[in-house]
C-alpha cells in the first residue's frame, strides 16, 4: 500500500526524519515509538532499556538478539536493533557488517530538505521540503527494481568506506546532498555539493537511482490524487 501524508509543522517533520535511519538511542526508542512498544518486537526494546538501566547489559542484549534473527522483520526495526546492540557493546558478524539494508538521501533545498529513503524489504519514503510525503509499504512489486538498483549502488560505496563514528552532521544546506548508507555496523555517509556528487563515480549512481525512485513515488502520488 502507499499513503500520502502532510507533515507540517516542522517539528513533526523532524521527528519523522529521525525514524528513517534506525539509529535512535536505546533510551529514546520508547519515546520515539510510544504506541508500538506494547507489542513485539518493539516491546523488546523497552525490556532491553529497562535491563540496561538496571545494570544488566547481558540481559539487555538477550532481549534484542531475537529481533535481528527474526525472519522478515521490517528493515528499519532490524537496523534499530543492531544500533541498540552496538550501544550495548555487541558487533555484527563480519559477513553482515557492511550489508546495505537501507539508503536515505537528503537534498538541501532553499526552504528545507527533500528526502528519499529505501529499504531491503522494498519499503520506501519520500518527503519534500514543503511537508508532503509518500509512504510506500510495498503494496505490489512496482518499485522493487528501482529500490534494488539504489541499494546495489550503495553497496559499492559501503564496501569502500568505514562507518561514521561521530554524531550525524547537521542537515545539509541548500545546494548540498548527503547519502546515508544504513548497515548493521552503522551509517556510512558521504556528502558535498549536489553537482559534485552527481559527477562522482561512486556517488553519482546512487543519486541517479535515488532521483529515479523519487520521481516514481511522486508520479504514484499524482496518479492516486487524480483518481
Amino acid at each position: 500500500m502507499s499513503d500520502f501524508v502532510a507533515l507540517k509543522p516542522e517539528s513533526i517533520q523532524r521527528e519523522i526524519r529521525n525514524t528513517l535511519f534506525g539509529d535512535v538511542p536505546l533510551k529514546d526508542v520508547v519515546r520515539a515509538h510510544p504506541k508500538m512498544t506494547l507489542a513485539e518486537p518493539w516491546a523488546a526494546f523497552k525490556r532491553a532499556r529497562d535491563l540496561r538501566d538496571a545494570g544488566d547489559v547481558e540481559g539487555a542484549k538477550r532481549e534484542l538478539r531475537p529481533v535481528v534473527r527474526t525472519p522478515d522483520v521490517e528493515t528499519r526495526i532490524f537496523l534499530q536493533a543492531w544500533h541498540s546492540l552496538r550501544e550495548l557493546g555487541e558487533k555484527p558478524p563480519a559477513d553482515q557488517a557492511k550489508e546495505v539494508l537501507g539508503i536515505v538521501v537528503e537534498v538541501g533545498m532553499p526552504k528545507g530538505l527533500d528526502i528519499v529513503a529505501a529499504y531491503r524489504d522494498h519499503r520506501a519514503r519520500y518527503f519534500n521540503y514543503g511537508g508532503a510525503g509518500v509512504l510506500w509499504e510495498r503494496r505490489d512489486e512496482t518499485l522493487d527494481g528501482l529500490i534494488d538498483e539504489l541499494l546495489q549502488a550503495g553497496s559499492v560505496v559501503a564496501s569502500a568506506i568505514p562507518a561514521w563514528t561521530q554524531p550525524k552532521p547537521p542537515e545539509p544546506k541548500k545546494g548540498n546532498v548527503r547519502i546515508n548508507l544504513l548497515t548493521p555496523s552503522g551509517i556510512h555517509l558521504g556528502q558535498g555539493p549536489t553537482e559534485a556528487l552527481n559527477q562522482d563515480p561512486m556517488g553519482g549512481p546512487i543519486l541517479s537511482a535515488a532521483y529515479g525512485l523519487m520521481k516514481r513515488l511522486v508520479e504514484l502520488r499524482t496518479v492516486v490524487s487524480e483518481q
